[in-house]
């Protein structure tokens, strides 16, 4: 029978084969479900690897079993990243570092500082799981200059998908994690002339961008090798010149307050 476990590192890579390709990451608190425990035939020969589906977006892949753990999550870090620390106390060690999308269990307050069981992490980083943002491309905008990173999920890097992902999933909208998965899944296609807004999402064939405002686009990319701003008609032209081709789709998201 599948069972659903947590993340219990900081962050994991998942990966499409034991000690395989990185494919997508998976950030601690996050649930999973296990579909091929290390016993299995298939990861013989790979001890300590399981085979597992995100629950966040359905993502299959394998990860170290040592990475799972089980409990209760309560709270997400909203910050783009924070630390637990060994005490309630910024001037003690920490003992973590965390990303935004982290989900954790808060056991108590002390002060500026939410008890966690990994330490302590400060109260203005943390957001309850029921609080939700509204706008994805503000929570996007935390992620500016974070080292770009193929299949990357976190604040430690990240890629145009994952950018997209973070976005969406802090405002509680479903998101897969990869650009062409969403570019089938997410909102309306707008006519080619419908003048574009906030929010809005542009796709070419294997990427991804945010409408900051009518004439910027907010993308994790190779060029910048980095989460950043570019002019639209700069990056559109840019892109089809290196040979990935035109804008595929414009989309614009539903279930936005």
């Amino acid at each position: 029978m599948n069972a659903t476990h947590l993340i219990g590192w900081p962050l994991v890579d998942l990966r499409r084969a034991p000690e395989g390709a990185r494919d997508r990451q998976l950030l601690m608190g996050e649930a999973v479900e296990i579909v091929l425990p290390s016993s299995s035939g298939l990861t013989r020969g790979y001890p300590g690897w399981v085979a597992v589906k995100a629950l966040r977006d359905g993502y299959p892949g394998y990860i170290p079993e040592a990475a799972l753990t089980t409990g209760t999550v309560t709270h997400r870090v909203s910050a783009r990243a924070t630390h637990a620390y060994s005490a309630a106390d910024f001037k003690s060690p920490e003992r973590l570092s965390l990303s935004h999308g982290a989900r954790l269990n808060v056991l108590s307050e002390q002060g500026r500082f939410a008890e966690i069981p990994q330490g302590y992490v400060p109260c203005a980083h943390l957001m309850p799981l029921d609080q939700r943002e509204t706008d994805p491309v503000t929570v996007s905008e935390i992620f500016l200059g974070t080292p770009y990173l193929w299949g990357g999920n976190s604040a430690f890097g990240i890629d145009c998908s994952g950018l997209v992902q973070a976005g969406c999933l802090a405002c509680g909208l479903p998101c897969p994690g990869d650009s062409g998965d969403q570019e089938s899944a997410l909102g309306e296609t707008l006519p080619e002339n419908a003048p574009l807004r906030r929010g809005d999402l542009l796709f070419w064939r294997g990427h991804v961008a945010w409408v900051a405002d009518p004439g910027t686009l907010l993308h994790a990319n190779v060029h910048h090798m980095a989460v950043a701003y570019e002019p639209l008609q700069d990056a559109t032209a840019r892109i089809n010149a290196q040979g990935d081709g035109p804008v595929t789709a414009r989309k614009r998201l539903k279930g936005l307050t």
